[in-house]
C-alpha cells in the first residue's frame, strides 16, 4: 500500500463548490481550526494536541495544492505545537504557567530579521527549486505564520496582529488556490484573531498592578 492509498480518503471530496472539489481532509482542517484558535483565546491548554492535528490536515491539503511552503510550514508547527503546551504549563517564571505579556523590544528586532531572512531563503527555494506559482506569497505567509506561532507560545499579545496579517493575506491566497473552504475558514480565523486582541488584552490588563493612591 502506498502512501497516496493511505491518503486517499482524506483527499477524496466531500463535496463541490463553483465546480472544485473540496477534500475530507479540508473539512476536517476546517473544523479542528475553528475549535483550535477558539481555545486559544480563551487560553485552553487543549488548544495544543488539537492544533496538532489540524497542521497535520492542512499540510497533507497544501502539499497536495502545491503550496510546498505551506505543508512544510506544518512540519515546523508540529514542533512548536508541542514547545507551546510545554511553555503554557511550565514556560513562566520559575517554571509556572505561562502568562499574557507585551512583546518586547529586542524580541521585535530578532521576529523581524529572522522573518526577512526566513521568507528570502524560503522565496528562492520556491522560485528556483518547486513549480510554485505564488512562490514570494507562499514563502511570506510561512514566515509570518512561524513569528506568529512562537508568540503564541510565549503569550505575546502582540502575536495575534501578526496572525490577522497573515490571514488577511492566506484569504485571497488560498482563493486563488481554489481552496475555497480553507479560505472561508481564514475568515473565520481572522474574527476569532479580533476576539484574541481583545480576550488577551483583557487578561493583561486584569493583571496589571492597582495604581497606588497618592
Amino acid at each position: 500500500m502506498t502512501l497516496h492509498d493511505l491518503l486517499e480518503p482524506l483527499l477524496s471530496p466531500a463535496f463541490t463548490f463553483r465546480g472544485t472539489p473540496t477534500s475530507w481532509g479540508e473539512v476536517l482542517g476546517f473544523v479542528t481550526g475553528v475549535v483550535t484558535v477558539a481555545l486559544v483565546v480563551r487560553q485552553h491548554i487543549l488548544n495544543w494536541p488539537i492544533g496538532i492535528a489540524n497542521v497535520v490536515l492542512l499540510g497533507l491539503i497544501f502539499f497536495d495544492s502545491g503550496l510546498y511552503a505551506d505543508a512544510s510550514l506544518q512540519i515546523v508547527y508540529v514542533v512548536l505545537q508541542l514547545y507551546g503546551w510545554w511553555a503554557w504549563l511550565y514556560g513562566g517564571v520559575d517554571r509556572t504557567a505561562e502568562v499574557v505579556r507585551r512583546t518586547r523590544r529586542a524580541e521585535w528586532i530578532g521576529v523581524a530579521v529572522a522573518g526577512a531572512a526566513a521568507t528570502g531563503i524560503m522565496y528562492w527555494v520556491l522560485d528556483t527549486r518547486t513549480g510554485s506559482n505564488v512562490p514570494f506569497w507562499d514563502a511570506l505567509t510561512t514566515a509570518i505564520s512561524l513569528a506568529a506561532t512562537y508568540g503564541q507560545c510565549r503569550k505575546l499579545l502582540e502575536s495575534w496582529w501578526l496572525w490577522i496579517l497573515a490571514d488577511l493575506i492566506y484569504i485571497p491566497l488560498y482563493s486563488y488556490k481554489e481552496l475555497y473552504l480553507t479560505a472561508a475558514l481564514y475568515v473565520v480565523f481572522l474574527g476569532l484573531c479580533v476576539a484574541g486582541v481583545l480576550a488577551w488584552r483583557r487578561d493583561l490588563a486584569a493583571r496589571a498592578p492597582a495604581p497606588v493612591p497618592a
